[in-house]
């Protein structure tokens, strides 16, 4: 009886540790660990590495109270790095993604809204986090969100054209030549958009569709079945930047792996 008790509580505390982990962001480097001076900048989220290149040259950066214009020195946390003449805090990257539910606004202040993205996440860490794109209110489904600038930048780009795939229900029966028609590509306004592919999520209830595309106008999805007379009554995003909400229920978040963290960032996703 007694080892029989020991081993469910030694049961109960693993089971207690993985929780844990769970909701714990990973670090993606340590914060004694020197770093670039753009990439210092970069982490603190006041420009992408790039433009942090043109700050430094430009004389816009003290490093422990002497202008820096050396684009590979090295700075950590012990350091004083100002910009402008404010002290610039390296914070740790945060990386959450969350399964938007309807009826939230994708902002991180809107005195509009009942609530946003941001209220939904804002007890999971310490560091301010922000949206990497926009849903808008209607819109369910995967959002990253992250104090990630760098990352942001790239992932908002026009020249980021990665998969996104969506669920569709509209407010009857797509017939198959419209169907067709949606698959070949459409004429939105003044842009043609390509269509990678799209069907029937269900034969039997043709009001439910897939469709892949790697556009990132806004509102496109709604605009390409309202250009053909069809009302979108829910619209889900499935996949953004080879992250899905698989396992994680309408309304809740987590913490992205390592894994995902370095897919991110090297771009290895469709």
């Amino acid at each position: 009886m007694e080892r029989e008790q020991n081993r469910r509580s030694k049961k109960q505390v693993s089971q207690k540790n993985i929780k844990s982990n769970k909701s714990r962001p990973e670090k993606t480097t340590s914060s004694n660990e020197p770093v670039r001076l753009n990439k210092f900048l970069a982490n603190a989220g006041i420009c992408s590495r790039r433009d942090a290149d043109a700050l430094i040259t430009a004389g816009d950066v003290t490093v422990n109270g002497k202008v820096v214009t050396e684009l590979g020195i090295k700075v950590s946390h012990k350091d004083d790095v100002r910009y402008k003449k404010k002290k610039v805090a390296s914070e740790q990257k945060v990386y959450i993604l969350l399964n938007k539910p309807k009826d939230v606004v994708t902002t991180v202040r809107d005195k509009h809204a009942e609530k946003t993205v941001i209220d939904i996440v804002k007890n999971a860490c310490p560091e301010r986090v922000y949206p990497v794109g926009r849903l808008d209110k209607n819109t369910t489904g995967v959002l990253l969100l992250t104090n990630d600038g760098e990352l942001t930048k790239q992932l908002t780009h026009p020249s980021f054209r990665k998969k996104k795939i969506y669920h569709v229900h509209l407010d009857r029966n797509l017939t198959k030549n419209d169907l067709i028609k949606v698959g070949g590509g459409m004429q939105i306004d003044e842009d043609f958009v390509a269509i990678d592919a799209i069907n029937y999520v269900d034969e039997e209830d043709k009001t439910q569709v897939g469709i892949e595309i790697h556009s990132g106008q806004n509102r496109i999805v709604r605009r390409i079945f309202e250009s053909l007379g069809y009302k979108v009554k829910k619209l889900d995003r499935v996949y953004f930047a080879g992250l899905t909400k698989k396992n994680l229920p309408r309304g809740k978040f987590r913490f992205l792996t390592p894994v995902e963290i370095s897919m991110l960032k090297r771009k290895s996703f469709k």
